[in-house]
Formats: structure tokens, sequence, C-alpha cells
């Protein structure tokens, strides 16, 4: 990207972000689990060069729910873990060229942490035929909703959806006339909130979601050349 002042300045807007019971990955230092101080800068520099790498490339945005704690709370990149990362540590990969860090303790998950969900998008994706840049992830709320501990989930409450929707704008304004896929219900609603048009809403990966998310994309890429046709909602989209 020859020009990177837009993403830093959505990177920095997404750090200001604070709210009750919310981990921020680009600001916040979880004392208990990241392996130090400068996890958050970490996590913002790999945010950054995946982002830079998309932008004016990608032919698709995937906008799921929120950040997991096995995902974006360590690696800082939407539906993707840091053990994805680690897999190729200073290589060019499918995620973003040059040295990539996990920011969690080993003490705490000696492999490091890896989402079930980044692994079922990342690997429909690329079975598909896409390259690594050819799609973008990101979230309706992009921070982390901590449940009852720093390492669980809950769901995003409205207010807090609605707290989100102003960096969700800016993200889509970094990928003007991308299409759109909604990831879930969540999702499909705040970007129907937002006015922006999907070409489809699939299923979420998460809890039992896998094969409807599979065949789900199977279907927007089957009826996409370029750019994606308008697909029906799917039933059953979570």
């Amino acid at each position: 990207m020859k020009n990177p002042a837009p993403i830093d300045r959505f990177i920095t807007a997404l750090a200001a972000f604070s709210s009750p019971r919310v981990f921020n990955p680009w600001a916040d230092f979880d004392r208990a689990n990241d392996f130090g101080a400068d996890a958050p800068a970490i996590r913002r520099d790999q945010l950054r060069r995946y982002l830079a790498e998309r932008v004016g490339r990608s032919r698709l945005l995937l906008i799921a729910e929120a950040a997991g704690y096995q995902g974006c709370k360590f690696s800082g990149i939407a539906m993707t873990s840091e053990r994805q990362l680690a897999a190729s540590p200073h290589t060019g990969s499918a995620f973003f060229d040059g040295a990539k860090r996990r920011t969690s303790r080993e003490t705490v998950r000696p492999a490091g942490f890896t989402e079930p969900t980044a692994t079922i998008v990342w690997g429909k994706m690329l079975e598909a035929g896409l390259q690594g840049r050819d799609w973008v992830n990101w979230n309706t709320f992009a921070w982390h909703p901590q449940g009852a501990t720093a390492l669980a989930n809950r769901t995003p409450t409205p207010q807090e959806l609605t707290a989100g929707l102003p960096a969700l704008q800016i993200f889509l304004s970094l990928f003007p006339k991308v299409p759109v896929v909604a990831v879930g219900e969540k999702a499909r609603g705040a970007l129907e909130e937002l006015g922006v048009p999907v070409v489809a809403a699939v299923r979420h990966p998460a809890n039992g979601g896998a094969t409807k998310f599979r065949e789900g994309i199977s279907r927007v890429l089957a009826s996409a050349p370029s750019p994606p046709a308008p697909l029906p909602r799917e039933r059953g989209v979570e």
C-alpha cells in the first residue's frame, strides 16, 4: 500500500476504544496471559501488515461477530490464531510477509492459542483456491468481549455492537466496493443497520456450524466471478 495513513488512523481508532469487560488486543496488556508489555504493539504491527497487503488487492470481505480469546486476542487479526502465524514465523505466508510472533505466555499455552473458527475459515478459503491476500477477515465488534475470565468469550451486547459500528465503517472504507459476506446473524444485522449490501449471509462456523459455513462459502465462490453476484441469505445463519 503506497499510503499507509488510512490504516494507521484505523488502528489508532481501534486502540483508543475502551469498555468494561472488553479486552482491546491493540491497546490492553493482559498481565496474566500476555508474554510481555510490548504484546499490544506487536498485535498492532501484525494487523497493520495484514491490512496493508490486502488494501487494493482483496476481492472479498468476511465479516463475523467479535474477536475471540483463542484468535484475535493474541494474534491481533480477526479469525486468525497465533499458532497459525507461528507456523511461518519469518517467511512469506498466506497471512503477511516478514516476522510473525505469538503474544501469549508459553506457560499458559505452550504451543500457542489456536481457534477453531480461524482454522475452519482459513482452511476453507485456501482449499477453495484463494490466495491468502484475496480476502480479508474482520469482526462486527472488533474487540474481545470477555466472559467469566480473560480466557472466555461471550456474545457482545446490543450496546457494544452499536459502539463498534464506527470502527466497522472505517474498516469498510479501506476496501471500497469490495463484496461483503456476513458470517453469522450478528454480522448480518450490523451490516444491514449500516446499509451495507452483502452478497450472502453464511452460517458462522462456531458451535457446530462448520459444515454450513463451508457450504455457504462454496456457493458464494461458485456464483461470484468478479464481483460476486448477490445471493439469498441462507437458512440457519447463526
